[in-house]
């Protein structure tokens, strides 16, 4: 598969799979917000790092330069589809300083993660030589 096409479909994953969570548990954004706003970092934390497990596979050099560009692509495709969903003219309109204060500074979790992992897959491709 093409980069380009798996670092989007990846991305795509990577919010879909938080967005799911959301809208199954959204009643708890009613009757239990902090365990809801507690949840949903782990659910973006947890799929990328299963993405990025499973993206990095086959990558045997500049890991790092992969992780940024898969960290740094992802999230910019997941403020994106958000802010689809999340401005005023979209159905859950939220102005953009709210989003970012709520929901889009969670996203930094996704580049914090593929940037370690490519930083570790480096220091280990470096001892193996």
């Amino acid at each position: 598969m093409n980069k380009t096409l798996k670092i989007v479909l990846y991305g795509i994953g990577m919010w879909l799979a938080p967005f799911i969570v959301s809208f199954l548990i959204y009643p708890l954004k009613q009757s239990a917000n902090p365990f809801f706003e507690a949840v949903m970092p782990v659910v973006v934390a947890a799929t990328a790092v299963l993405l990025a497990l499973h993206y990095f596979k086959p990558v045997k050099k500049d890991c790092l330069g992969e992780g940024v560009l898969m960290g740094v692509s992802w999230f910019v495709i997941c403020i994106a589809l958000d802010l689809m969903m999340f401005l005023p003219a979209s159905p859950m309109h939220m102005d953009l300083q709210a989003y970012m204060m709520d929901i889009g500074f969670t996203y930094l979790i996704i580049p914090i993660v593929t940037v370690g992992m490519g930083y570790i897959a480096d220091a280990k491709l470096k001892i193996r030589g």
